[in-house]
């Protein structure tokens, strides 16, 4: 049975996962909701303008309400720069599965900060709120972010084919990883 908890805030060696704020908007525009290489993998085409970050924020802060909303901002500490996110979504409670989604500002790429966080993350949902199995996808076009996957002890399940459609029009294959409970238990 999981345990809902909200979006907790969560430390980890380099950062800050917490809740998003209003002000956080202008970091957000700045640093990767602008950025059409960022938008290239992800289902939403870039901000036109920081109204629309505003927007999306305010939504998001709202949804905090429901103690199944998993949804943290990446802040670096000390400096209250705001680089990414991690998101819980595609939740089953009945068979104890959820997946992971996560976006980064092009000026952190390779440096580990996002295996941290979703490392982090996972530890979060399978201790704390009890998930057996936790998935993640990413279009074969960005082998980075199967690099994260990996690194955060995923394995490869397969491919989905023709599975999404990119902001050009294309279509994008995406490749499943996911990790269970048991494996989790055999890594850490």
């Amino acid at each position: 049975m999981l345990t809902h908890q909200h979006t907790q805030q969560i430390r980890t060696e380099r950062l800050l996962l917490r809740r998003f704020r209003a002000e956080d908007a202008e970091s957000m525009y700045r640093n990767w909701a602008s950025d059409p290489a960022v938008a290239l993998f992800l289902s939403w085409e870039p901000h036109k303008d920081i109204e629309e970050t505003k927007n999306v924020i305010a939504r998001w802060i709202a949804a905090y309400e429901q103690p199944d909303y998993y949804h943290w901002v990446i802040e670096l500490p000390g400096t209250g720069e705001v680089i990414g996110s991690v998101e819980v979504h595609e939740q089953s409670d009945r068979h104890e599965r959820c997946e992971i989604g996560y976006v980064l500002a092009q000026a952190y790429w390779g440096n580990g900060l996002m295996t941290e966080a979703v490392a982090a993350v996972r530890d979060f949902m399978f201790i704390e709120v009890g998930y057996n199995r936790i998935q993640a996808k990413y279009d074969t076009k960005n082998p980075a972010s199967g690099r994260v996957m990996v690194k955060a002890g995923m394995q490869y399940e397969g491919t989905l084919k023709q599975y999404k459609k990119r902001a050009d029009g294309s279509f994008a294959d995406l490749c499943l990883y996911s990790i269970t409970q048991a494996e989790y238990n055999e890594i850490v």
